[in-house]
């Protein structure tokens, strides 16, 4: 399988259609009668090279299938396109379906599917009419967005846990959800987005992206972040979801306190130890540990 492009590889956006500038974006949205809703978590992207960017980090090649969410007024959906993707863009806020349809249909036609839609039909279930379109992709797709901060770790998590073939995603994120996913033991950070999303696939912080490069001005700091699936999973994502869930609600008792006796702990794991103390490894393997024997009772 291609593998999305090392950050050092030059921006792959053509010359055909500008950049949206902050003056376009802003003109696009008096134009349309239009204005960001914080609630949605509306904060477009306008900093040419932090665009630019994030189509050089994914790589995308001519023909590939690329999944959007959240293009607001279409500035990194036209750099992807523009780049050679097939994209699908899933935008929740329906007022900007004049804008997008006249900026990404009227111009790169059958190249383009836009669903006006919550990608998330639940807090731990994607859209069923976006997992249908998907995961029929031939060769898989890739994630590049700028996510909206409200949707970024769900959305995530699910698409991890799911079986769609995703191939890598690069996404924009909060810097907090960044340090989250790439939390080590025995840090603040560290939790169950870390252990999820480690265990579920290879993640890296591509590049820091200061408030400034949005509009509105977001009151964080963002972060660039490339999540390359593992190829095997150890462990069931359901299983290793409740386990997390469980030991990092009680994060400072035991694992003795929290989960009882356990006479089968993983090497180097004791009752005594904290959840925090505990690999990615560690905590994998111990959930798919209690998983089998939860099975092996049932059929006992």
């Amino acid at each position: 399988n291609q593998q999305p492009a090392t950050s050092n590889q030059q921006p792959a956006t053509s010359n055909q259609q500008p950049v949206q500038t902050l003056t376009d974006i802003r003109s696009l949205l008096d134009a349309h009668g239009l204005s960001p809703r914080k609630r949605l978590g509306q904060c477009f992207l306008h900093d040419r090279h932090h665009m630019e960017r994030v189509v050089s980090a994914s790589g995308v090649a001519a023909d590939e299938r690329v999944l959007e969410v959240g293009p607001g007024t279409g500035s990194l959906s036209e750099c992807l396109l523009e780049a050679g993707a097939r994209l699908v863009a899933v935008e929740a806020d329906e007022r900007f379906r004049p804008l997008l349809e006249q900026r990404l249909l009227g111009v790169y036609g059958d190249r383009v599917r836009l669903l006006f839609r919550d990608v998330l039909a639940g807090k731990h279930r994607l859209d069923p009419e976006l997992v249908e379109l998907v995961a029929s992709a031939d060769g898989g797709f890739a994630l590049v967005s700028n996510l909206p901060y409200g949707v970024a770790s769900p959305l995530l998590m699910n698409l991890l846990a799911s079986a769609l073939p995703m191939r890598y995603a690069v996404v924009m994120v909060q810097s907090e959800v960044a340090d989250r996913l790439v939390a080590r033991p025995g840090t603040k950070s560290y939790g169950p987005l870390g252990v999820m999303g480690q265990a579920l696939a290879e993640v890296e912080v591509v590049a820091r992206v200061p408030p400034t490069a949005f509009w509105p001005e977001p009151a964080v700091d963002s972060a660039l972040v490339r999540l390359r699936p593992r190829a095997e999973r150890v462990v069931s994502p359901a299983a290793l979801a409740r386990l997390t869930r469980r030991l990092f609600s009680q994060r400072r008792k035991t694992l003795r306190r929290i989960l009882g006796s356990d006479p089968a702990w993983p090497e180097g794991v004791t009752g005594s130890m904290r959840p925090e103390q505990l690999t990615v490894a560690q905590l994998a393997e111990l959930a798919a540990r209690r998983e089998e024997s939860a099975g092996s009772g049932e059929e006992a």
